[in-house]
């Protein structure tokens, strides 16, 4: 499976594209595969400044519920909420239609500690 390489990864199969000091987050097409057909995107931390690996939300599937980690610390900024009508979009653009979340970096150290596409297929084999 290739993953787009202008983006970073977490071992916890979320995906990070940085522009400045935002970010947005959503989860990679090998989670999403994992996961199944995504009928639900539970995420009410908007306006929340989280540390890197807090839960941000969850992601509700046919079979199973995954919490959503912050790969970065900082403030979740928007919702995709265009996942409240369509959360399937998740499952058919996990990098585009799918985001999730945008936040404000507040800590941009932490970005040495995310994987490149290239580790991050190292990890999911």
């Amino acid at each position: 499976m290739d993953f787009p390489k202008d983006l970073k990864y977490t071992k916890d199969h979320e995906w990070i594209k940085i522009d400045g000091d935002i970010a947005t987050i959503g989860i990679t097409a090998f989670a999403q595969g994992e996961l199944g057909d995504i009928v639900y995107v539970d995420i009410d931390t908007v306006g929340e400044t989280l540390d890197a690996e807090e839960t941000f939300g969850s992601v509700e599937a046919v079979k199973t519920v995954s919490d959503l980690f912050m790969p970065l610390s900082g403030e979740v900024l928007e919702f995709n909420e265009e996942l409240e009508g369509k959360p399937e979009a998740v499952n058919e653009d996990p990098y585009g239609e799918g985001w999730m979340v945008k936040i404000k970096i507040s800590d941009t150290k932490e970005l040495d500690e995310l994987l490149s596409a290239e580790d991050y297929g190292k990890i999911t084999g």
